[in-house]
């Protein structure tokens, strides 16, 4: 992990509220491994804590990187206002990432992802494609409004949308998706990120699976495992738990208590 004033190369709205903005700088050569963050700071005083935003793409040729992000308070809603050419006060890569080194040529993975928990499974589909695997994504979103990078992940694979309201794709949440599509095939490695009711689906359903994996939201501080401001409580315990910053934010399913 290091620490650097990164420079903004483009932002751009792709949703109402989700903003993609790419970045360049030495940290980019750091990041390797699909589902670690970037901890941003905002460039307003008052506002001390960092924002975790995780990394949507890797572009070591260009020396870029994107991450893409909701505008939900006062820090997103200044970083969405800044411009190319501006300085952003960026630590990371932070936290561990989607275990893909078993990942074969020809293996079939289901990637499941809701709302703005996708962005990092973007880098995840490039990553597993590029190792020769067939990839299933599965994404929920609010409606049609709110769907974005849908073309990006097409080119990628096979694509599955549900919309709450039913105003695009498949009406309803995407275990609905999921319990059609698995009657076809027994997929070889799961990765997941999102709200924790998707993900509690996701682990209940492959709680006994070796290869599945899911990637957990929580309000940090530091980013780096000093302040346990983001414990969350392992699985079958009632004392033990883990960090999703430093631990996580990727952990096997069973491993911890949704």
């Amino acid at each position: 992990m290091k620490q650097e004033m990164m420079t903004i190369v483009t932002q751009r709205l792709l949703a109402p509220q989700i903003y993609e903005m790419t970045l360049t700088g030495e940290l980019v050569k750091q990041m390797i491994v699909p589902g670690q963050f970037l901890h941003l700071k905002v460039p307003r005083a008052d506002l001390l804590l960092r924002r975790p935003i995780s990394i949507n793409k890797i572009d070591h040729e260009k020396n870029e990187c994107a991450i893409i992000y909701r505008v939900e308070g006062d820090g997103t809603d200044v970083l969405s206002q800044l411009q190319s050419g501006d300085k952003v006060d960026v630590m990371g890569p932070l936290g561990n990432g989607f275990p893909i080194e078993e990942v074969k040529e020809g293996e079939k993975i289901l990637i499941i992802g809701g709302g703005i928990g996708i962005p990092p499974l973007y880098e995840l589909s490039r990553q597993l494609v590029a190792k020769g695997a067939e990839i299933i994504n599965i994404q929920g979103f609010r409606n049609r409004e709110t769907i974005f990078f849908e073309e990006e992940f097409r080119e990628l694979g096979e694509m599955h949308i549900a919309t709450s309201d039913g105003s695009y794709g498949t009406e309803g949440y995407v275990c609905k998706i999921l319990d059609t599509r698995l009657k076809d095939f027994t997929p070889d490695a799961i990765y997941a990120c999102g709200a924790n009711g998707m993900l509690k689906v996701v682990n209940d359903r492959f709680i006994d699976h070796p290869r599945a994996y899911l990637s957990l939201e929580a309000r940090m501080a530091c980013g780096m495992g000093a302040c346990y401001a983001c414990v969350c409580p392992k699985a079958n315990s009632e004392t033990d738990t883990m960090r999703v910053c430093k631990e996580g934010p990727i952990v096997a399913t069973g491993e911890v208590a949704l």
